[in-house]
């Protein structure tokens, strides 16, 4: 993803303006904690709970965060009722997600969208960096995936792995074996979700209590949509 360090840094600078230098944050489906990751860096006085269901990119957070007094991992589905009953303390200041939530079908995803008006105080903000192309415009989604898969095609001439060759390095690590296994099985029976236009996500966010949300970046098919509580 050519823009992917843009995105974050759109994202922190959104979490700073709004809710300023030291904020709990959740990291929602944190996978291997990237986010948290550029949190910590960019506000050392931050705090985060990491949330997935997947037990090899758990596995993997965890222990790239060992000894890490800043953050908390939380295991937890969230296309299901009730996900966030282990989430302890006070609402967050923030909650942040990239390029995870168009795995999740529309209904769950709604339903995910009142639950965090709940989880995010006044004032607070949720962040959302996903897939989020225009119908409207096919001949330039077509024209951005041609571009994108160039760049793809360029990073893997230069040694970057794709999502599958990953997982294929992930099988081969006899300290991940186990946690692989429980992966696959998640992965393998997973149905494949569905990707929305802004228009519906900022829709469904204000249905779900947010008063006001809008787009604070864009490629042609990708977004950073803010929501403020």
């Amino acid at each position: 993803m050519p823009d992917r360090e843009e995105r974050f840094r759109v994202m922190l600078d959104v979490v700073e303006a709004a809710v300023g230098p030291n904020p709990r944050v959740l990291d929602l489906a944190c996978g291997t904690g990237s986010i948290s990751r550029r949190l910590f860096a960019r506000l050392p006085q931050a705090n985060s709970v990491a949330l997935d269901m997947d037990p090899t990119l758990m596995a993997i957070a965890g222990g790239s965060f060992e000894g890490d007094r800043r953050i908390t991992f939380v295991t937890a589905d969230l296309s299901q009722p009730g996900w966030a009953d282990d989430l302890a303390g006070e609402p967050f200041d923030a909650v942040l997600t990239a390029t995870a939530l168009h795995w999740m079908q529309p209904d769950p995803l709604a339903r995910l969208y009142a639950d965090l008006a709940k989880v995010v105080r006044p004032g607070g903000v949720f962040v959302n960096a996903d897939h989020m192309p225009d119908p409207e415009t096919p001949l330039l989604n077509a024209i951005d995936e041609t571009a994108r898969r160039g760049y793809e095609a360029r990073a893997r001439a230069a040694g970057a792995v794709d999502w599958e060759q990953w997982w294929a390095l992930v099988a081969a690590d006899p300290r991940l074996s186990a946690v692989y296994a429980a992966s696959r099985a998640i992965l393998d029976d997973h149905v494949k979700g569905v990707t929305h236009p802004v228009a519906w996500h900022t829709e469904k966010l204000a249905e779900a209590g947010f008063p006001e949300s809008g787009v604070a970046w864009r490629s042609v098919t990708d977004a950073v949509v803010v929501a403020i509580r």
